[in-house]
């Protein structure tokens, strides 16, 4: 494609790599010139604790983002610009500064960015700048894929089968978006300062940076470099907290450290060998674009139910609420395997995707919490947070979503933990007070013994609290809970 455009600006927000990179791509082949810019954004930073594992990672991706830049532009004053302040200023006064012709971003779906791309857009077009924004980080966005009446997808299955026959059997195309890196040009002097440190940034460090979160590019290929040889069994060991089945992507799929082109392409190759391992994968990343496209369609579901009818349904309050819901997140509710998920996400920022749901069930139908209270604390503390997948899988386990589970499907904890975690060991890892319990007593240590208990020096109420609900009382409170819904939906 011929340059028509003489600078252009390419804002990276979610999408912190040079590879198969839609925006850097379109920059580099429409420019003589291009810029790269980051905005660490003060309204959400300033939502954040000191400590965030998020920030950490993104500021190391940084890094090595700005060096590959270098090194494919091969000039010694390239590299990436990085800002902090809010966007929707410094974005429009960096293009102007710059002598930018267009501004380059991906999509994005979510309230706050398309409300804050809206307002960037108007402050271009004020600067005769061009807005241009492509799709990078899904597959299939928005309306791309419907239903034979020309509708959204509300239930999975269905969209499944219409994702894959429309994606066929070749892989999605990539970017070239490094071929023309001679097209990147050298900051300004005023903005040749190099990436902030966490205490530039006003965030104390973690010590050391979560085990197992290698950042950047470079650590999202060492770890498709580990799964890649444990794909082929994803589908027998995706379920079990204590086996290494998991990808465990997540937060570079979240930040675009990865392509998800490159990832889905992969996970297509490997199934089209006959691998059920891949089949299972490529399904959990169509989930991925399942939930963007409800957020797009369906954005009310940012503020409620995706049924509205379950807004009727009335949610523990007041003192009593507050005791539940904070003995569920500092993980003492008596119930060891949710116990030792809440552990994990308070000691990792990683859960489990099986325990996600059984956490989150146990907070919403034991408990009788809004699943807006864990949907909020999920947002806190999870590494791979992201808006439309947090949302719609805290919908699946409250019934209010598209395609949840029903709302008298009500998982037993006990009985999750010993199909689970049958010997424990996820448990014993992060409830370590519990290691001398057996195989049988670990998953409900109220219905053993108290002689047998405190022969292994535990105390039920001393050393483990004991369960704060009665799970069949706790059914019963529930089923009545949600019966307003069908209330709601017989009138």
């Amino acid at each position: 494609m011929p340059q028509e455009l003489s600078t252009g600006l390419v804002w990276f927000r979610r999408d912190l790599r040079i590879a198969d990179h839609a925006a850097l791509a379109s920059a580099l082949a429409q420019c003589q010139q291009v810029h790269c810019v980051f905005v660490f954004e003060t309204s959400i930073l300033g939502q954040l604790a000191s400590m965030d594992r998020r920030v950490e990672f993104i500021r190391e991706s940084l890094v090595e983002l700005d060096q590959c830049l270098r090194n494919t532009a091969a000039k010694p004053m390239a590299g990436l610009i990085v800002l902090h302040g809010d966007s929707t200023l410094v974005i429009p006064r960096l293009a102007l500064e710059l002598g930018a012709s267009a501004v380059y971003a991906a999509h994005d779906y979510e309230r706050f960015s398309v409300v804050r791309d809206a307002k960037v857009q108007q402050a271009l077009a004020a600067q005769s700048v061009e807005w241009i924004t492509l799709k990078d980080h899904v597959i299939f966005e928005r309306r791309e894929v419907l239903t034979q009446t020309g509708t959204p997808y509300t239930v999975f299955t269905p969209y499944l089968k219409a994702w894959l026959a429309r994606l066929g059997d070749t892989p999605p195309a990539q970017f070239d978006s490094t071929s023309r890196g001679q097209a990147l040009c050298e900051r300004p002097p005023a903005y040749a300062e190099p990436v902030p440190t966490l205490r530039e940034l006003g965030f104390a460090p973690s010590t050391p940076l979560t085990p197992g979160l290698p950042s950047g590019a470079a650590g999202a290929d060492q770890l498709l470099d580990d799964f890649w040889g444990r794909m082929d069994r994803y589908d027998e060991t995706r379920n079990y907290p204590s086996v290494k089945g998991p990808s465990y992507l997540g937060v570079h799929l979240r930040f675009g450290t990865i392509s998800i082109r490159q990832l889905v392409g992969l996970a297509l190759q490997r199934q089209l060998g006959g691998s059920p391992g891949a089949r299972v994968w490529l399904a959990e990343l169509v989930w991925r674009d399942f939930y963007f496209q409800i957020l797009a369609n369906f954005p009310h579901v940012e503020d409620g139910p995706f049924k509205r009818a379950y807004g009727a349904v009335q949610w523990e309050s007041g003192a009593h609420a507050i005791a539940l819901f904070d003995a569920w997140r500092n993980g003492v509710t008596g119930y060891p395997l949710v116990d030792a998920a809440m552990a994990q996400i308070n000691q990792t920022g990683y859960m489990h995707n099986r325990l996600r749901m059984v956490a989150g069930s146990f907070l919403v139908k034991h408990l009788g919490i809004d699943w807006r209270w864990g949907e909020r604390y999920f947002a806190e503390k999870l590494n791979d947070f992201d808006l439309s997948a947090n949302n719609g899988g805290w919908q699946w386990v409250s019934s209010s979503g598209c395609d949840a589970q029903p709302y008298f499907r009500i998982f037993s904890p006990v009985n999750q933990s010993q199909k689970f975690d049958a010997e424990g060991k996820f448990i014993k890892r992060y409830i370590p007070r519990l290691a001398p319990l057996n195989a049988k007593q670990i998953h409900a240590p109220w219905l053993a013994k108290e002689a047998e208990l405190a022969a292994l020096g535990v105390v039920l109420g001393r050393d483990y609290p004991k369960p704060i609900v009665d799970h069949a009382a706790a059914r019963a409170r529930t089923l009545q809970r949600y019966a307003v819904v069908r209330a709601v939906n017989a009138d």
